[in-house]
């Protein structure tokens, strides 16, 4: 089952919201590729490229020889917290022990170009949480992500690599990343052997966000990756925290500015822990199936109703909600009509659950 999921997963044009709507339609893996030939036409396909069975075998060789292994949305030991994201990765590469995601974490983030001062209060603030037996989850960047990993290396560190679980990045920090696939947990969403590119971050930063029960920036710029990470983090019901810095530093000025849109300020470790103990109650609760939350899309759409959504598209990102009232149609018709133009490499999603058509 799970090389049909795999193959599914590394089919062309397959993300992480039409991996969702082809397993809720199709019931499986197999199915599912089964039907995207048909689909991919009537999106206006033209090609039809599926997995390669072989590179699909060799990627799972390779992740067991390297000492991590695969895990599924829908598994047992699939991150709780993340697999409850809309977009939550249908796949992740994991070395290490993946309990520390089964106990309340925290994510710490901020700026690569962090000060002094920032990147020790962040490593002892992650020493502190650690301490009270929560895991820090960071991204392995320089500056506060690196802090954050070295103060919590004892207590209990996750760390969300933007490229391959194989990929070492920054390079100075290959002894810290050794580390912490000994001690703590390595997360990564992409391939083996991919290179870190500028828009693999934005993926690493949900990541971060998903599976933690809140986001503590420590120093960021206003227009800092570590906000995208925040503003994630709230999108997702999860507590923003940012700790608040001088108006005279440019790199406090982005906490600054969660803080005054409404984000908690901070200081300490205690109050971390009590903004998050609500959520974490929650983890109590029982696992429902992941697809349960997915609406089931038919594919009886005629053709009229399938140009009316065609026709409102544009390369503006729109609701599908907006689609769903303009168009007049179901809303199982317009998710399938849209499912298919991705599929068809047509359509781009953003975030929101918005879309566009493909540039």
């Amino acid at each position: 089952m799970h090389f049909d999921q795999l193959s599914l997963i590394r089919s062309p044009n397959i993300g992480p919201v039409s991996y969702r709507q082809l397993m809720a339609r199709f019931g499986s893996a197999r199915a599912a590729l089964e039907a995207l030939p048909d689909l991919i036409r009537r999106g206006g396909g033209k090609q039809v490229a599926l997995a390669n069975e072989a590179v699909i075998a060799r990627e799972f060789q390779f992740v067991q020889a390297f000492g991590a292994r695969h895990v599924f949305i829908g598994d047992a030991d699939y991150p709780f917290l993340l697999s409850h994201l809309e977009n939550a990765p249908p796949v992740i590469c994991v070395k290490g022990n993946l309990e520390l995601l089964a106990r309340p974490a925290v994510a710490l983030v901020g700026a690569r170009n962090a000060s002094a001062g920032a990147c020790q209060f962040a490593r002892q603030l992650a020493f502190e949480l650690g301490q009270m037996g929560l895991s820090v989850v960071s991204g392995l960047a320089r500056g506060i992500d690196t802090a954050a990993h070295a103060g919590s290396i004892e207590g209990g560190t996750v760390a969300v690599i933007a490229g391959g679980i194989d990929v070492v990045y920054p390079p100075e920090n290959r002894a810290l990343q050794d580390a912490i696939a000994e001690r703590g947990l390595q997360i990564a969403e992409q391939p083996p052997d991919t290179e870190p590119r500028a828009r693999h971050f934005p993926y690493r930063n949900r990541i971060i966000a998903g599976a933690s029960a809140g986001t503590v920036v420590v120093e960021a710029a206003p227009k800092s990756g570590s906000l995208i990470t925040a503003r994630l983090a709230a999108e997702a019901g999860r507590e923003v925290m940012a700790i608040p810095g001088s108006p005279l530093d440019p790199r406090s000025r982005g906490c600054n500015q969660l803080i005054r849109e409404g984000a908690n300020l901070v200081q300490n470790a205690s109050e971390i822990a009590e903004l998050i103990s609500p959520l974490d109650n929650r983890m109590l609760a029982p696992r429902v199936k992941w697809v349960s939350s997915i609406t089931l899309i038919a594919d009886d759409s005629s053709h009229t109703e399938r140009s009316a959504v065609i026709d409102l598209m544009g390369m503006t990102y729109v609701s599908v909600d907006e689609l769903v009232r303009q168009s007049g149609s179901s809303p199982s018709t317009v998710q399938m009509v849209l499912l298919e133009f991705e599929l068809a490499g047509k359509l781009e999603r953003g975030a929101g659950g918005k879309v566009r058509l493909a540039a």
